[in-house]
């Protein structure tokens, strides 16, 4: 991970959709934004979205944040979240490669307001 700033979505817990920003990429940083070590899970395929948390978000009873997935099988997000792309080695992230209005959509479809 480089400490190269990126274009991201950042989504607290107390924000509807969250916000876009730019931040260092550098792990430091992206631990520190999500208070804590870093999990990734992949959002969309094409194109390849990463969402970044806090791995130990449930443990921790971080705060909730946003529903993620279907009516039958999600999941529920806890803390603060980085939406980023990803290079195409996969050894780093890249800008949110989606627009603002795509990720409130994401959001709207898994049952959360936006």
């Amino acid at each position: 991970m480089s400490d190269a700033k990126i274009k991201v979505i950042i989504k607290r817990p107390d924000e509807k959709a969250g916000h876009v920003t730019n931040i260092s990429a550098s792990l430091k940083n992206l631990q520190k934004t999500v208070e804590g070590n870093i999990e990734t899970v992949t959002v969309g395929e094409n194109p390849k979205v990463i969402m970044i948390c806090n791995e130990e978000g449930k443990i921790q009873k971080l705060q909730k944040n946003f529903r993620m997935g279907g009516e039958i099988f999600f999941d529920i997000i806890r803390g603060t979240v980085i939406i980023c792309g990803e290079s195409e080695d996969g050894e780093d992230f890249t800008d949110v490669p989606i627009d603002f209005e795509t990720w409130k959509r994401y959001l709207k479809a898994w049952g959360n307001e936006t």
